[in-house]
């Protein structure tokens, strides 16, 4: 029984191993087997069936398939979940280390590496550069890649007796992991590794620890790269606050892959939110990585001359560094030297110098900032810079080029394949510095929006903590009426009491408080009723808050909001501006045109225990930071110049801003400290926004930037690489106009009207063109500024059109006034101005001049009298923009004075008024620039209706326009004008206009008339001082058909001048010489312009001469002869008797006394 025993034992064995699978077709015959592996015989398969089930009766499997089955306790659970989660980290680190082991880097390349730690604080950072032969066996020595590495050595005894406990569990494991290597690991993951082979699997054979051949391919070929180019780096030394200060920066964590980015590719795109220090912090980067150095310069383009100037000198104090090596360069101004390292300017600075040496060889790097604003002199840098860097790059001097932005439609540049054929990488810095909540108004104010902005503030003022406000309105007028408005309801007290500074220092206390402040407006709710004018209601009931941005709106806050609509009365005007003078505020106006100094005023912290509040434009919305501010109110609008495409009519339009601009607001509240954005407008009014606001180019008018382009040799500007193309319209258009003031080539007359259209865009530069391009204004302007260099017109020429390039001279006195004293005050100044422009533009010949009269005796009487602000403000005059004119005078005096050296050209401040006959050059010189822009009256016989009543037309609009009331010509009325622009308002109206006379309108528009054929009487003529055939010709004005009356001009091309020439040349006008021989001539010279003179063989001849050698004009003849002193010898020779040929061939060519 015993053996039977065994033989079952060992059967039950086989039967819980893996057997055969219980589902086989044929089962084989059972087989018994004994221990000396002899089959046991007389067993057949009908045993197979009985004896097992006997058996299993007797033993005790099943008590123990039962206990199988018995639930794992919990400590079981933990012990088992504990085993599992070592075996999966082993393998993890088994592969992680196979992993690390292909990519480590050699000793010699980990000894270039050194702590950011330190960074920046002037500690020696680097070492001396290692030689090749130094280098140890990549297998030899271990390398420590983390400096905590050793700390975690002392731990690894317990690493080893961690390792025995797992032994039982990874039998499979190849002694590469039980290396050193692998132990370490157990120790600090990933602290130190050493060299491995790379190896497909952990399960394959093991390899000496020391083992040298498998590691060079890997390690060897970075080796070179290394030594061949080592690192560089500049120390600087910054303060430890400001390196503080910095460190707290979100972009400083990306410094790494910007870099790395900017190393290995030439065009790198930056994204980074507001307020992430990408302006400041990217040029430092780029500056300690030694792009700097060998006399290089980091460019920085800015779109506002205020952000350049502002980013130069922070970024010199945060570096340390002197404005010598940090510097600015704008339009006017700069202190720009040969130590400058660093070079912030705008972007129309960068174009200049383009055209002055197209590869920008002083350059390593340019970054264009704020590339989102989209101006247009960015997207042309943009699409030359694409091209500098591809040519640069051909020539082994590379250019890097950084494309930054805070919300940039990026598939403007990523998916244009003609602007960059390979994809830029992106960059995106995704934190601001602090965090900003934005909330949604439930109702979106449509007209008065400013009163809503009034009633924001006051809500934030009286119950929100300490902190300061920035306001977005959308002009000028609108920022002065609502600050007004604040000084009035809350005027700036005497005494202020201690305790609210001091509660305002600290937060629990300020919390405590607004809790309070909450509690007593919700008693007074309970007690006191709203003051309600019934005159004044809104659709939706008062007390609704703010909807919050994200979804989890604060129940507290919309408790208060609530109450705040309550305390404060949202229907009533009256009761928000009652005077609380226990709530100080400090309120200033922002916008371009403010003086500088006042602009500088929201920079300064406000008076002790007041609040700041900032009312601005748009100006403020990217670049500026304003310290301190922590809630912004955006009414959602903003004014924008739009301009008709055909017509180039401008008009001031207020639209929603776009989604983009709405982000760039909101991230002024999150500079300087976690802050709050309200926005006077419902989330689904700002769905329904633009994301991105249109490119500058493509909403207006781009013939300047088309002439700079031509002077830049790009002929065909449609295939220029725009980021956002301008419309064909728009080219045409620019076109036409460079070719009407003779700045380009006319097209050549083709055939068919593709070819037509396509020589219509691509017309070279003239040399006229060229001398246009070196000023720095409108084509228009420059034209008049080329022409005046006549009668010494330039000095006046250059005032005036200094003058029409910076906008708004005279002070906004039309503003609504705040009280009847300062609406008394704003009458007699007006009164005032408007005598001292009368005085300006005298009377008879120089009033004719109009406007532009006014302009320059009001320079002229600025500058007479030194420039004064007070001198300004007495006459009604911005000192901000007299300084503009004088600082763009003085640059146009030099741009002329380098074309044209010998004009000797100063500035003078005590320029005296121009003659009468100078006024008379200056008006036709404005004429001939502004020839496009030109109105006629209409006629008292033209009046169809009422509307049309002292109106003008003009050759482009269907619609009636007026001379602008405050124009000294508003009552004279001259039958034709031109003028400098057309302003939309209630009508349109028409700014900067002088008066034309009637027949210098052929003369010096002669593009824009079409003459008629030559008028017989009075009959054709010849000029003896230029050498041409003149006639007269009367014309009409292009589009509009206005009869011109005939003037005498160049006889038109063609065969007929030809005949008149050659009429001339034998009556002996052209040289006298020939006077002599009309007596002998054997037909009369008038026979050339007879309908029958063909019949003649002589007329004939000399006819078919003069085509040959286009000789209509005495240059041209002079030219030929030149070439063949012969020419037209026989022809001439045809018309006198044979007698008088030896004489006339010894005077030819008879041009000694012409």
């Amino acid at each position: 029984m015993g053996k039977l025993r065994r033989r079952y034992n060992i059967k039950g064995r086989q039967q819980a191993g893996p057997g055969p699978s219980k589902g086989s077709p044929e089962p084989p015959p059972v087989q018994l087997e004994l221990e000396d592996k002899d089959t046991l015989k007389g067993v057949d398969a009908s045993n197979a069936l009985v004896l097992p089930g006997k058996k299993k009766k007797k033993t005790k499997a099943p008590p123990l398939s039962k206990k199988e089955k018995k639930p794992l306790t919990k400590k079981e659970r933990k012990v088992l979940q504990k085993i599992l989660e070592q075996k999966e980290k082993k393998s993890q680190r088994a592969e992680m280390l196979q992993k690390l082991s292909e990519v480590q880097a050699s000793e010699a390349e980990m000894r270039l590496f050194y702590t950011s730690s330190k960074l920046g604080t002037g500690d020696r950072m680097y070492h001396t550069k290692q030689k090749p032969d130094e280098v140890v066996a990549p297998g030899q020595e271990k390398i420590s890649s983390l400096s905590g590495a050793h700390q975690k050595h002392r731990r690894q005894p317990s690493a080893e007796e961690e390792e025995e406990e797992e032994e039982s569990e990874l039998e499979g494991e190849s002694e590469l992991d039980e290396d050193p290597a692998a132990e370490l690991a157990e120790a600090g993951a990933g602290t130190t590794v050493a060299p491995l082979p790379p190896t497909p699997a952990p399960s394959c054979q093991p390899a000496p620890a020391g083992m040298p051949v498998p590691p060079p391919p890997a390690a060897a070929p970075p080796l070179p790269r290394a030594l061949a180019k080592p690192a560089v780096f500049i120390p600087v030394n910054r303060s430890p606050e400001m390196q503080e200060e910095r460190l707290k920066l979100p972009i400083l964590s990306e410094e790494q892959v910007i870099m790395e980015a900017v190393t290995e590719h030439p065009i790198v795109i930056v994204c980074g939110e507001t307020g992430s220090g990408k302006t400041t912090q990217v040029p430092q980067f780029l500056y300690e990585a030694g792009y700097s150095s060998e006399g290089s310069i980091i460019g920085v383009t800015e779109p506002r001359r205020v952000a350049a100037v502002a980013m130069s000198q922070r970024v010199a104090k945060e570096m340390n560094l002197s404005q010598r090596v940090v510097s600015y360069q704008i339009r006017y101004e700069g202190n720009v030297t040969e130590e400058t390292r660093i070079k912030f300017m705008t972007d129309g600075v960068l174009l200049k110098e383009i055209q002055k040496d197209f590869l920008l060889l002083r350059y390593k790097v340019v970054i264009i900032d704020e590339a989102h604003e989209r101006s247009v002199y960015t997207d042309i840098l943009i699409g030359l810079l694409s091209r500098i860097v591809t040519l640069r790059a051909k020539r082994n001097l590379p250019l890097k080029l950084l494309i930054m932005s805070a919300t940039l439609r990026v598939e403007d540049f990523t998916q244009n394949p003609r602007l960059f054929a390979k994809p830029p990488p992106v960059i995106k810095v995704e934190s601001r510095q602090f965090p900003v909540t934005v909330h949604f108004n439930k109702r979106t104010p449509l007209e008065d929006y400013s009163g809503e902005c009034f009633r924001k503030i006051c809500k934030i003022h009286r119950m929100l903590p300490a902190g300061g406000i920035l306001v977005f309105l959308t002009g000028q007028a609108e920022v002065h009426a609502l600050c007004r408005r604040l000084r009035k309801a809350f005027p700036p007290s005497r005494a202020r009491p201690q305790e609210k500074d001091d509660d305002q220092k600290d937060s629990a206390q300020e919390m405590r408080k607004f809790k309070k402040s909450r509690a007593r407006a919700k008693k007074a709710r309970t007690e006191v009723l709203p003051q309600i004018n019934l005159d004044h209601y809104s659709v939706l009931p008062a007390g609704e808050g703010d909807e919050d941005r994200e979804a989890e709106v604060d129940e507290e806050e919309g408790a208060l909001d609530s109450d705040l609509d309550l305390d404060l009365g949202d229907g009533g005007q009256d009761g928000d501006e009652q005077p609380d003078a226990s709530l100080p505020l400090h309120v200033l106006p922002l916008y371009s045109l403010l003086a500088p100094e006042k602009q500088a005023q929201v920079f300064k912290p406000p008076p002790e225990g007041t609040r700041l509040c900032v009312v601005a434009t748009n100006v403020a919305e990217t670049s500026l930071t304003i310290p301190g501010i922590k809630y912004v109110v955006d009414c959602g609008k903003v004014k924008k110049r739009y301009y008709d495409r055909v017509t180039g009519v401008s008009s001031f339009r207020v639209t929603w801003v776009s989604q983009a601009s709405a982000d760039q607001r909101a991230g002024r509240a999150g500079r300087t400290e976690p802050g709050h954005c309200y926005r006077l407008y419902s989330s689904v009014v700002f769905g329904d926004f633009e994301q991105f606001p249109p490119p500058e180019i493509t909403r207006r008018p781009v013939e300047d930037l088309i002439l700079q382009m031509k002077a830049l040799n790009i002929e065909k500007v449609i295939n220029f690489p725009f980021p956002t193309p301008p419309s064909v319209e728009a080219l045409l258009a620019a076109e036409e106009l460079l070719i009407a003031l003779g700045a380009l080539q006319p097209p050549q007359k083709a055939e068919r009207v593709k070819q037509l259209q396509k020589n219509r865009l691509s017309c070279p530069i003239t040399a006229l063109g060229r001398t246009m391009a070196t000023f720095p204004v409108a084509p228009r302007y420059a034209k008049m500024l080329a022409l005046s260099r006549q009668h010494g017109c330039l000095p006046y020429a250059i005032t005036i059109v200094a003058s029409m390039t910076v906008r708004e001279l005279f002070e906004e006195l039309d503003r609504p006034a705040a009280s009847d004293e300062e609406l008394a005050r704003l009458k007699s100044k007006r009164a005032w101005v408007a005598q001292m422009k009368r005085t300006w533009a005298g009377q008879g010949a120089s009033l004719k001049l109009g406007d532009l009269m006014v302009l320059l005796g009001a320079v002229g009487a600025c500058e007479y009298a030194g420039c004064t602000p007070q001198f300004c403000e007495a006459n009604g005059l911005r000192y901000k923009a007299m300084m503009e004119i004088r600082r763009l005078r003085g640059q146009l005096t030099s741009a002329v004075n380098a074309v044209c050296p010998e004009a000797e050209l100063f500035v003078d401040p005590k320029m005296q008024p121009p003659t009468e006959s100078q006024v008379t050059y200056l008006r036709q010189i404005v004429t001939a620039g502004l020839g496009d822009h030109l109105a006629r009256r209409v006629q008292s016989e033209e009046l169809l209706e009422d509307k049309w009543r002292n109106a003008y037309k003009t050759p482009l609009l269907d619609d009636p326009v007026f001379i602008h009331p405050s124009s000294v010509l508003f009552k004279e009325l001259p039958e034709f004008v031109v003028y400098q622009e057309i302003m939309e308002t209630t009508k349109m109206y028409m700014k900067g206009v002088s008066s034309v006379e009637v027949q210098w309108i052929p003369a010096l528009l002669p593009s824009y008339c079409q003459f008629d054929k030559p008028l017989e009487e009075p009959a054709p003529t010849y000029c003896p001082e230029r050498g041409r055939v003149l006639c007269h010709q009367a014309s009409v004005f292009y589009r509009v058909g206005w009869p011109l009356p005939a003037i005498e001009v160049d006889f038109p091309e063609g065969i007929d001048r030809y005949k008149h020439f050659a009429r001339f040349l034998l009556e002996g006008q052209v040289f006298r010489k020939l006077a002599s021989y009309q007596s002998c001539l054997l037909s009369s010279p008038s026979t050339m312009l007879k309908t029958w003179a063909r019949l003649q063989p002589r007329t004939e001849s000399l006819l078919r001469a003069l085509v040959a050698e286009k000789a209509d004009c005495r240059e041209a003849l002079l030219a030929a002869w030149k070439k063949n002193p012969k020419y037209l010898l026989a022809e001439y020779c045809e018309w006198l008797p044979q007698a008088m040929h030896p004489d006339i061939e010894k005077a030819w060519p008879p041009t000694t006394d012409h």
